[in-house]
């Protein structure tokens, strides 16, 4: 697995260098860009973000432009605003676009390092997450109509008969597709079958199947 990547975006020279070599005090890869359209370009760096250290104020595209853009291209990187212009707007908005932290230039180094470091590890947990989800999904999607209707009953908390009687099918039939359900979504209990479900609607409410 490749080490987390931390993107900084600053159109000023020294302090995107700055930042840059700082953040790599840390022992993470970084990678600076001078603007926001910059970074977009760059898939390969987006891919692999654990963490954006980004200017408010940008020509061509803002720092909260760019979240704004991430956002609808279902990003989970945590990001990090660092700006001069910390006008309570700018904060809102950006804090409200789900921004992981907002800090001021001057900003005090040790805060920007911990708070990467925190980003990069949130940055792990969300991608862990985003794969289980894929993958549970994945497994729901391999279900067929008549196994979902099973499942729907299982996590309604139907007994066997009461959901043979709902489908209009023998019990030993329900049996059989439920213990179709318990492997294909690769769980050895009821109870862990449920977890699993309300986990998955988390993300994605009312659509296991996508």
């Amino acid at each position: 697995m490749n080490a987390p990547l931390v993107c900084v975006v600053d159109d000023d020279d020294a302090v995107r260098l700055s930042i840059g070599l700082l953040v790599e005090t840390l022992g993470f890869p970084v990678r600076c860009f001078a603007g926001a359209l910059d970074l977009l370009a760059d898939g390969e760096a987006l891919e692999g973000a654990h963490c954006l250290v980004l200017d408010v104020r940008m020509p061509g595209l803002s720092g909260v432009g760019l979240q704004e853009r991430l956002g609808r291209l279902g990003s989970v990187i945590p990001i990090i605003f660092v700006s001069a212009h910390g006008d309570v707007p700018m904060v809102a908005r950006a804090m409200r676009e789900g921004a992981f932290d907002f800090l001021q230039k001057p900003f005090n180094e040790q805060v920007l390092l911990d708070r990467v470091h925190e980003a990069v590890q949130v940055a792990g947990r969300r991608r862990a997450e985003a794969a289980w989800q894929q993958a549970f999904r994945g497994r729901l999607d391999a279900l067929t109509v008549r196994e979902r209707e099973v499942l729907d009953g299982m996590t309604a908390g139907r007994l066997n008969k009461q959901i043979a009687e709902d489908l209009g099918i023998s019990m030993k039939t329900v049996e059989q597709h439920r213990a179709r359900v318990m492997e294909k979504l690769q769980v050895e209990s009821l109870a862990e079958l449920v977890a699993h479900v309300i986990r998955a609607a988390r993300t994605q409410e009312g659509a296991w199947g996508g």
